[in-house]
Order: structure tokens, then sequence, then C-alpha cells
């Protein structure tokens, strides 16, 4: 089966699920808002440069999730679709994905922001398939720690390969979408790699490389996206 695969933040959405969930949660008074701003942006700039310490992070990121309960995570989960994803929810993305769809293509978003935040977003989009790092449970409860490989870098090809094996699949035609430098391991493994407003090293490599450069932040069709900047 052909697999259409999309990273999320920056890609499908207009900006970082993970960074704007650090934000919300400030906002609403559940983390100290100062230094969550400041230690949310500095991992933020870190993975734009390529330089992210994913376990570092993920001990940062995660660590809130352990002190409250699943019911309450679930409700502070709503507010957050609300007021900060359904603003940035773009309409060529979901043609893009609906282009897919209809050529009976497996839709599949793997990304490296953890489960929690992105399996809302994922159904909200109707995509059947979720790849993203994994928060560690035990007795119902998130323990703050990450479970599995991180689904960052290579690790996003790692836990395709899992999944793939897990459900009896070969990769097939395959494409992959994303806007980040991180996801060249998994751009270089399938047979339609797309940059999608790409930050300027993927621009850089996607243009010696003969890849398609195109941007979903304009109306409800993808365009490409000119390289002159």
């Amino acid at each position: 089966m052909s697999i259409a695969i999309f990273d999320l933040d920056n890609t499908l959405l207009a900006g970082d699920s993970d960074a704007l969930w650090g934000e919300f949660i400030s906002e609403q008074g559940i983390v100290d808002a100062e230094f969550y701003a400041q230690e949310n942006q500095r991992f933020y700039e870190e993975y734009k440069a390529g330089e992210l310490d994913i376990y570092e992070f993920l001990n940062f990121s995660l660590k809130p999730l352990s002190e409250h309960s699943l019911e309450t995570l679930g409700q502070l989960h709503q507010q957050f679709m609300t007021q900060k994803i359904e603003p940035i929810m773009l309409p060529a993305a979901h043609r893009l994905l609906e282009e897919h769809r209809a050529q009976g293509h497996l839709l599949m978003i793997i990304t490296a922001t953890n489960s929690f935040v992105t399996g809302p977003i994922a159904k909200s989009l109707g995509v059947e398939v979720l790849i993203a790092t994994d928060p560690e449970m035990d007795q119902g409860a998130y323990t703050g720690k990450v479970a599995g490989t991180p689904c960052f870098q290579e690790g996003k090809v790692v836990r395709l390969q899992q999944w793939l094996q897990e459900h009896q699949r070969e990769l097939g035609e395959s494409w992959f979408y994303s806007d980040s430098r991180n996801d060249l391991p998994l751009l270089e493994m399938v047979d339609h790699p797309v940059a999608v407003d790409p930050d300027d090293a993927l621009m850089q490599h996607a243009e010696m490389r003969g890849w398609p450069v195109v941007t979903l932040r304009q109306g409800e069709q993808r365009q490409p996206l000119s390289t002159s900047r």
C-alpha cells in the first residue's frame, strides 16, 4: 500500500503544537510562566537549529503531565485545541490530505511532539495513523518520562520501521512532507520527499537534491514556494 507521511508542526499546522502547549499551560498557571517560557523558547531555538537534546527536552516537557490526572489533562487539552490549534489549521493541508486519501493512500503523521498533545490533533485532521513520541504511563498516570524511542530525527525512521514490522507492511510507494532539517533521515528514505515551508537548511538541501518545495500557507491549495529569499 502507498503511504503518505506528514510531519505535523509547521507542516500541516502553521505553528508548533509542542511550543503552543507550553505557552498554553503557562497561561493557565499550570507551570511557572516566566521560567517555562524561557526554557520552551530555548528548546525551540535549539530544535530549529538542529541542536536539540531530545532527552533533556522530554524531561522538561513531559513533567507537567505527571502532575495532573488524565481527566484534568483531557479538559485542558480540549481548551488548548480551541484556543491554540484550530486557529493554525491550514485549508491547503486539509486539501492535501484529501488528495492522498482519494488516491487510496494510507495517511500517517510522524511527529516528535508527544502523543498526548498530538493525538487529538491527528484525529481532528482525520489521519488514520499517528507515530509520535510516547509519554510513559504507569497505573493510569503519566510518569513524566518517555517510553521507547523518541520520534525525532533518526528516531522517526526507527519508529516507522517498527510500525511497518508490527503491522506486517512494506513501505511501498511513499511520500513524506516536512518543514525541518531534523527530518532529513526520513526524507531521504521515501520515494517522494517534499519540503513544505522549509527552514533554511532543508531549503538548501531540497534545492541540491531537486526535491519539490511547496507552501501550504497560501489559500486552499499547496503552491510552489519561490526559492528567492
